[in-house]
């Protein structure tokens, strides 16, 4: 089992919880997912099976999109709507001040992350302190904001609410993105929904929820399956002819006339297959994260079987209509 499932993570399950479910459904032996998602979160979940988790470190430097509903005037002790409330006060805004507070946080901006946070402090998550009480320092860090959108205002039948479309940089935490905002406009906030509509290349309407993958056959979860190399997209293209493929498989660097480049995708020419992955400096194509023999040919395997699977359902349906 070999690719790249794009899941729709359903609200209440752990990103892992979400991963084991589709691995179970899949029947999949090695799988791993490409950046959390808290409970509280849904949205695009790329997770990997097989080779695909070679490259899966590639995708948690992807930026990403969301959607995030502020609750205005009540802070809480994880800047959620789980945590505790810790202050509370008359929301008294105008859309002015939306629009203020919205262009001060677009752009590169400076966050200190977030004590319930998976981020590590002398081997031991931050929300693992957190839950025993403990308030450790964290230095701030920059990310980007690319785009801050308002969705929707709030309203004299909703006036807590405040949906924005968050367009960042990886390692952004928006549930300190809010609170933040919400101090910058004097009346405190939390987190009350998140979703993420994009991840790098990969977006929500590609997504296929755990309710569906539950109701196909093996033979349908296998055709949502995305390729190996789409986790590659965006890098270079190099194709090496067969003896030159076999040693760079070998882990041997190869010379030829390519440009500098960080990122490449390299293939063999005959038969056509996936490599791995590495760099190009100064003519010379250095090996980075490789495939197997073996997966390379479980690669080429499953390939065939889809496309036989594709070819035999295209004839029944012509059958069919018949």
């Amino acid at each position: 089992m070999h690719g790249v499932l794009l899941l729709d993570k359903p609200l209440g399950l752990s990103s892992n919880q979400a991963l084991q479910k589709a691995k179970w459904l899949l029947r999949a032996q090695k799988a791993g997912h490409t950046g959390t998602l808290d409970p509280l979160a849904t949205g695009v979940l790329p997770l990997c099976f097989g080779a695909a988790t070679k490259f899966s470190q590639l995708h948690l430097d992807a930026d990403k999109v969301y959607e995030a509903t502020l609750y205005l005037g009540v802070k809480t002790s994880t800047a959620d709507g789980e945590g505790e409330v810790l202050i509370e006060r008359p929301v008294q805004v105008s859309e002015e001040d939306i629009e203020r507070v919205v262009c001060q946080f677009t752009g590169q901006i400076s966050q200190v992350p977030p004590m319930h946070s998976a981020l590590k402090k002398d081997g031991k998550a931050l929300y693992e302190y957190a839950r025993a009480g403990i308030e450790v320092e964290r230095a701030a860090r920059d990310v980007t904001i690319y785009a801050l959108r308002v969705l929707e205002m709030p309203t004299l039948a909703a006036p807590h609410a405040l949906k924005l479309e968050v367009s960042c940089s990886k390692g952004t935490y928006i549930r300190t993105l809010g609170e933040d905002m919400g101090e910058a406009l004097g009346c405190g906030a939390h987190l009350s929904a998140l979703r993420r509509t994009r991840t790098g290349g990969f977006g929500q309407t590609q997504c296929v929820s755990l309710e569906s993958l539950e109701t196909m056959t093996d033979a349908q979860r296998l055709s949502l399956l995305l390729p190996v190399d789409a986790l590659l997209e965006g890098h270079h293209r190099v194709t090496l002819p067969s003896e030159s493929a076999g040693r760079f498989l070998s882990g041997v660097r190869r010379r030829g006339d390519w440009h500098d480049a960080e990122q490449v995708a390299v293939y063999a020419a005959e038969p056509a297959a996936l490599l791995g992955s590495g760099h190009v400096k100064a003519g010379e194509l250095i090996p980075g994260r490789l495939l197997s023999p073996i997966e390379i040919s479980e690669v080429q395997a499953q390939t065939a079987a889809l496309a036989l699977s594709k070819h035999e359902e295209l004839k029944f349906e012509s059958v069919e209509r018949k």
